[in-house]
């Protein structure tokens, strides 16, 4: 596993490195976020571990530039801001996991292998995902309906992937925070129910539904021929 790490305090930088290292994880060093940016666009990291404060470039707006470019490499962001509206802000940023300063090397591990652990689609998994009139391009990362784009940030897009391929069946909160966003614990926010509303109201109608006190189920639109 490769990590790029992109710190630019340097007595933190080299306990990382060299403790990662330790721990068989190969790890590039670099201060700057516009370099890491660079680099995180032109070479395959398994993770990147991104400072939130940085020179040049801050970690948010490299996290957003990397969504952007629809580039889905796990991040997790450090910080010495470990407010809640700082994590949520990290968050809704892209990143997949927040990590406050100071923190113990062994939680910081810890995080880094479960996202280390998120699995990898196999090749037999289909490339187009249907439902009705919808329909979710997994290699183009597109979504039309009835044959028109729809635009989703990269997070909804995952999040309607997850629901889709688990159609009519009901869906945690807890899955939610597992699948789409590999976390391992309850970030105590709203960020569920956040991207859930956004993605509602980007789809219309109502194929996202609330179970309530289970959590959400996604059913195939309609189509109007058949309604009433």
């Amino acid at each position: 596993m490769t990590i790029l790490l992109i710190e630019d305090e340097k007595p933190l930088a080299e306990y990382l490195r060299g403790n990662l290292d330790v721990c068989g994880h190969g790890v590039d060093h670099v201060a700057r976020g516009d370099d890491g940016l660079g680099l995180a666009l032109s070479t395959p990291y398994d993770l990147l571990i991104v400072d939130r404060m940085l020179p040049a470039l801050d970690g948010l707006s490299l996290v957003k530039r990397l969504r952007q470019a629809q580039n889905r490499v796990p991040v997790l962001i450090l910080s010495n801001l470990g407010g809640l509206d700082d994590r949520v802000e990290g968050l809704n940023a892209g990143a997949d996991d927040y990590l406050a300063k100071p923190f113990a090397f062994s939680e910081l591990l810890a995080r880094v292998n479960a996202l280390l652990r998120r699995p990898l689609r196999g090749s037999d998994e289909p490339s187009l995902l249907k439902a009705g009139d919808l329909q979710l391009d997994r290699l183009k990362r597109k979504v039309t309906r009835s044959g028109q784009p729809i635009a989703l940030q990269p997070r909804e897009f995952s999040l309607l992937d997850y629901l889709m391929v688990r159609q009519g069946q009901v869906v945690t909160r807890t899955m939610l925070l597992e699948g789409v966003w590999n976390y391992s614990f309850d970030p105590k926010t709203n960020i569920v129910e956040t991207h859930v509303s956004r993605l509602r109201s980007k789809l219309g109608g109502d194929m996202i539904q609330t179970v309530r006190g289970s959590g959400y189920m996604f059913r195939a639109p309609v189509p109007d021929a058949e309604v009433g």
